[in-house]
């Protein structure tokens, strides 16, 4: 990556909407845990073992949502528009990175539109390649996104 010394025209950082925090999550956990163990007690008393199974399952659901929505909260993409350049850094659920980089004036921005003119995917085209942006936002954030980055692109062609 290059160093910039310039104050770029446009720059964004994106994360998904309604994701947990840790903090939330742990205390989520927390409280589940606690509340089945309560429960649990007092069934193992009466000898009801299939609401036990039932429960165990439960707890592990709901342990597959939280690592999903964790996982998720994690996504990012960080759109930044210079003069020159333009690059978006995706860092997936995972943590990998990945930068791509274009040209400003040679780059398309396009826009799919649905039936009530709201933006439902927002892709860069350049040459033979085509990467969707901001595909994780709600439809009001991503045409908020949409209007003000490609106004942004627009300054920075002229």
């Amino acid at each position: 990556m290059q160093a910039t010394t310039t104050t770029p025209l446009f720059a964004a950082e994106l994360t998904p909407n309604r994701s947990l925090s840790r903090r939330s999550a742990n205390l989520l956990v927390v409280l589940t845990v606690l509340l089945t163990t309560l429960a649990s007690m007092m069934l193992l008393e009466t000898g009801i073992w299939f609401i036990l199974g039932a429960m165990a399952l439960d707890l592990v659901a709901i342990g597959v949502v939280l690592f999903s929505a964790l996982r998720r909260s994690r996504q990012r993409e960080l759109v930044t528009l210079w003069t020159d350049g333009l690059e978006v850094l995706v860092t997936d659920g995972a943590g990998e990175k990945t930068l791509r980089r274009f040209d400003p004036k040679s780059v398309r921005l396009l826009l799919e539109r649905d039936s009530n003119e709201k933006t439902t995917a927002i892709h860069l085209r350049a040459e033979a390649e085509q990467v969707e942006i901001a595909s994780f936002l709600s439809l009001d954030d991503r045409s908020t996104f949409a209007r003000a980055f490609g106004t942004a692109l627009r300054k920075a062609r002229a």
